[in-house]
């Protein structure tokens, strides 16, 4: 079990980092956070805020730099890479206004020093909402991202001891352009999640990068990934971040699909466990809210705990901090306060760059089912606290939308009439599409649903190992969900195909 605690002023001395979405917050070894840059109030910025970890103090340390043309460091930017090897920060690209960038620097942390690098080779061109990572202890990985006209694929590799740049010759298939995605390194392998595609779509897609490491002498491929369990849905501006022997994913935005023209922004927390090679759901307390949906946020590890950055939801950018920590922390069951110390958000909703999108979309806002049952006047408590799952003539709701299909038939007695009203509601679901669905029909459908699975696989003596999520089994994905309210949107028409298996 791990809780979300939102950071006070007690947990550390100094100014925290001012609201922010499309900066970067890296790890230098194991004591210090070091943030650069992002975007709020369509200003961009190139501040560095330095999160001592041993002393727990936030500070900005006085850079210097080559003063070539004026200039210490890097120019204020947004939606840029940044990766550390030993005490060494690069970044690269990102963006200033309008303009994508192709610009190399390196922060030397020892001594707060920057210097713009003259890199050679095959050059990345300039682009933003690219991802990078570390290989080993001096390569750099760079992959994808957004020109300013088209979405790109190209992967390349540079060693920061020579400078050189190589653009990576990848066989067979490669996966679809993209940018806003993540790209981490898990041993010997690249992983890419998500992102923005070409034409616009967000993807929900894993694939692997293999023959980045020299002594492997593979040939460098991609292989597209389909693990088992809660697969994250489709996304961009998320984060992945490593939590031993797991990769955590959080937040990002996808789009709002059949219910809804505009973005959703999400606060779930999902982890690939590296072990059994599968998406889970983390445990997360219900004793303190999480923090709000946002993406192009930061995520950092420190120890155990993992600390949340900024980020933007379509209409603000944020300034608060949080902790997400195991339960064994001593932090772990204090209540949520405000954090004094840190600037109040910043809105944002007449803001000119749409940070989530290189086309501008004009949809800005985000809703979840929950938010639209209680827009519709649609209860959402039904199911919150129910331990067990109702039969059919228990279930007012689901007995009342299947009477309304079958008003004019004769029926002898109440038994008849459940009977004739549930065959009738599956029958109405069977013929259904997620477009076609109606908000106020997913309590009695997930409801339907797990009481289904529940009969078919106890008749079978195996509802302990019907699934769910095992590699070779029947997958039912939502029968542990205790409410409609928590399902995402673009769990819907996954909901209802599941569904569909079991009335066959």
């Amino acid at each position: 079990m791990h809780h979300w605690v939102r950071a006070s002023s007690s947990d550390f001395t100094g100014t925290p980092p001012q609201p922010r979405s499309g900066h970067t917050a890296v790890n230098v070894g194991k004591s210090m956070v070091v943030v650069f840059g992002g975007l709020v109030d369509k200003k961009f910025l190139n501040d560095i805020i330095v999160y001592d970890i041993e002393n727990k103090l936030w500070f900005e340390p006085e850079c210097t730099g080559s003063l070539s043309e004026g200039k210490v460091g890097p120019t204020p930017r947004a939606f840029h890479v940044a990766i550390t090897i030993d005490c060494h920060m690069f970044i690269f690209g990102g963006r200033s206004g309008g303009k994508r960038l192709g610009d190399f620097w390196v922060l030397d942390t020892d001594i707060w020093q920057w210097s713009e690098l003259t890199s050679f080779g095959d050059l990345p061109t300039p682009r933003d909402f690219s991802a990078a990572a570390a290989i080993g202890n001096q390569k750099i990985v760079l992959c994808g991202g957004w020109d300013g006209k088209k979405w790109l694929s190209d992967v390349y590799v540079m060693d920061t001891m020579s400078l050189e740049w190589m653009e990576l010759s990848v066989s067979g298939s490669l996966p679809p352009p993209r940018c806003g995605h993540t790209a981490t390194m898990v041993e010997k392998r690249l992983l890419v999640f998500g992102g923005r595609g070409g034409g616009g779509p967000i993807m929900g897609d894993l694939w692997a990068l293999k023959g980045l490491i020299d002594e492997e002498r593979e040939t460098p491929g991609w292989t597209q990934l389909k693990l088992p369990g809660q697969a994250p849905s489709a996304r961009c501006g998320h984060t992945v971040t490593s939590g031993g022997h797991y990769l955590l994913l959080f937040g990002g935005h996808g789009t709002g699909g059949w219910l809804s023209r505009y973005d959703v922004y999400y606060n779930d927390t999902i982890i690939l466990d590296r072990v059994t090679a599968q998406w889970k759901r983390l445990p997360i307390s219900n004793d303190e809210p999480p923090p709000p949906p946002r993406a192009y946020h930061t995520m950092t590890s420190i120890g155990a705990r993992h600390l949340l950055i900024g980020g933007f939801d379509g209409k603000s950018t944020f300034g608060d901090l949080w902790w997400l920590v195991p339960e064994d922390d001593p932090i772990a069951k204090r209540s949520s306060v405000p954090q004094i110390r840190n600037p109040p958000e910043t809105k944002e909703s007449e803001r000119e760059l749409d940070t989530r999108d290189p086309q501008q979309e004009r949809g800005q806002e985000g809703s979840t089912i929950v938010d639209l049952q209680k827009k519709m006047g649609i209860s959402v408590s039904s199911g919150l606290l129910r331990l067990q799952i109702p039969e059919e003539s228990e279930d007012q709701e689901f007995v009342e939308l299947g009477t309304r299909l079958i008003e004019g038939d004769v029926v002898d007695n109440r038994a008849s009439m459940i009977q004739m009203a549930a065959e009738a509601l599956r029958q109405h679901w069977r013929e259904s599409t997620p477009e076609t669905l109606q908000l106020k029909e997913l309590g009695s459908l997930l409801r339907d649903y797990q009481r289904l699975v529940t009969r078919k696989y106890t008749a079978q003596g195996s509802l302990a190992s019907a699934d769910f999520g095992l590699p070779g089994k029947k997958t039912f994905t939502f029968y542990h969900i205790k409410s409609s309210s928590e399902l995402r949107m673009d769990d819907i028409p996954k909901l209802l195909e599941e569904y569909k298996t079991l009335l066959i």
